[in-house]
């Protein structure tokens, strides 16, 4: 069976209802409670996470006049195209249209099964990729605590070795236990600590690293960057690294993926869920935005070319290492959360697909199970992945350039080419005509920037993976 007619016929189970009634939605689905505040916490959720430590390295390889310029225009670019995606969650009128309530139900109906079938492959292979990033950022949160409580006894000089597997392995248990709440709507409460634990961090991280500067009396950094003739880099790992930066950035701001799957959680109207959800990701991306410039110029300044890939892990701090606790806690905390707001996309596209091949069997049945509502699909769906991901993550555990990789991969397909189709195809945009060419120009400079990106973060796995044993948890 197609994706399309695996789409259309889980479409057929939900029964329509122009009337909403006090308990179901237009679509005959549960009433939908979603407001812009908690759009912007699951937004905020998505984002300010693993990406936002990474930053200060960034800006260490784009310099003072890069850095800071990439993030904004990012930012600008991330908002506009945000926009012609959430126009697209409903099809004609915006108010009363069909709801498209995934990314890949948008792409269809404005685009057809072929251009489906290919973001399906883009999106689901990103989240995947997304899973294993922040199960590595996890994992190096929580290893920095062992490893902040080993300095402060042992002293600075003694190398506190600790492998990452063994995190990995517990925050997939984790995750095994969350991933069994039944969909996105379900864990708003779980969004909303996750955002104030993100605040909380990237203060942390911020404080510190200003004490940081003060105590060296100044800020660090070039207008330029790392030199390439310092011992920092090599000509060639200049290049890459600077091409790998563009893709932390990327991925420090990837959440249009499932941008439709969080307007789909919102009231029904009036107002639109467009409306709503655009006022959600002008509040999300600016908030963001700040929270980045400071991170990453913070960090920067406060180590200069030798600022770590982490802020909160790569121990240019060491004391007062029970606050550097605190914050890794409060880490691993929002990266419980964010991985489920970006894994929850992809369960419930395979549990669609097999409730609309198996409708009413004892498969896809629901059981309470205490206070879970479990069915076997996804009770062995859901385990399933968040093992395939944990393994992942233990044979690649390089937090920088996977998650430089992970934002490469998916800013042009995801966040640029097809929200910019889809907006050509809804208001039949001239071919040709003004407002064509600079949406084509727009996709095709972010595919420019996309391929570089990747480039320069396969390169820097590459250099990684000669240094590392991913069957030695003692190393």
């Amino acid at each position: 069976m197609s994706h399309g007619a695996v789409a259309a016929a889980a479409a057929e189970l939900e029964v329509p209802n122009p009337k909403p009634s006090l308990a179901f939605d237009d679509d005959g689905r549960p009433l939908r409670t979603g407001t812009v505040w908690t759009a912007s916490a699951h937004i905020i959720t998505a984002v300010i996470g693993s990406g936002v430590l990474s930053l200060a390295w960034g800006v260490a390889q784009l310099g003072w006049a890069g850095g800071p310029a990439a993030m904004v225009l990012f930012a600008a670019v991330i908002y506009y195209t945000s926009t012609l995606l959430a126009d697209c969650y409903r099809s004609g009128d915006p108010l009363f249209g069909p709801r498209n309530r995934t990314y890949i139900d948008a792409v269809r109906s404005t685009l057809g099964d072929s251009k489906e079938r290919l973001c399906g492959a883009f999106q689901l292979s990103n989240l995947f990729g997304i899973g294993i990033g922040v199960s590595i950022a996890a994992s190096v949160s929580m290893q920095a605590i062992r490893r902040a409580g080993c300095f402060h006894f042992r002293g600075h000089q003694d190398p506190c070795h600790a492998s990452p597997s063994p995190y990995i392995a517990v925050f997939g248990a984790m995750q095994m236990v969350f991933s069994q709440i039944p969909d996105l709507d379900k864990v708003w409460w779980l969004s909303t600590v996750a955002a104030v634990m993100s605040f909380s961090y990237s203060t942390i991280g911020i404080g510190l690293g200003i004490a940081e500067i003060i105590s060296h009396g100044g800020p660090r950094g070039t207008v330029a960057g790392v030199f390439a003739s310092s011992s920092a880099a090599t000509s060639m790992q200049k290049v890459w690294r600077s091409l790998q930066a563009f893709g932390n950035i990327a991925f420090a701001y990837g959440f249009s993926i499932i941008l439709l799957e969080i307007q789909d959680t919102l009231k029904s109207p009036p107002p639109s869920e467009a409306k709503v959800m655009k006022r959600a990701t002008a509040v999300s991306v600016a908030v963001t935005t700040v929270i980045y410039l400071l991170c990453g110029c913070v960090g920067y300044a406060a180590f200069g070319a030798a600022a770590p890939d982490n802020l909160l892990t790569g121990f240019g701090f060491y004391e007062p290492f029970w606050l550097l606790d605190v914050a890794n806690a409060f880490v691993v905390v929002h990266l419980v959360g964010t991985y489920q707001v970006m894994t929850q996309p992809v369960f419930a596209y395979v549990e669609r697909r097999a409730a609309a091949a198996w409708p009413g069997s004892a498969l896809v049945r629901e059981r309470r199970v205490g206070g879970f509502a479990v069915s076997p699909i996804r009770l062995v769906w859901r385990t399933a992945y968040v093992c395939v991901t944990t393994a992942v993550a233990m044979l690649l555990p390089f937090f920088g350039s996977v998650v430089g990789l992970i934002g490469a991969a998916s800013f042009w397909p995801l966040t640029v080419y097809f929200p910019v189709e889809m907006y050509i195809a809804q208001h039949r945009v001239k071919r040709g005509s003004r407002r064509w060419l600079g949406l084509q120009a727009l996709s095709a400079g972010c595919l420019v920037v996309s391929v570089a990106a990747a480039a320069g973060s396969i390169a820097g796995v590459l250099e990684e993976l000669k240094a590392h044993n991913p069957f030695c948890w003692s190393c």
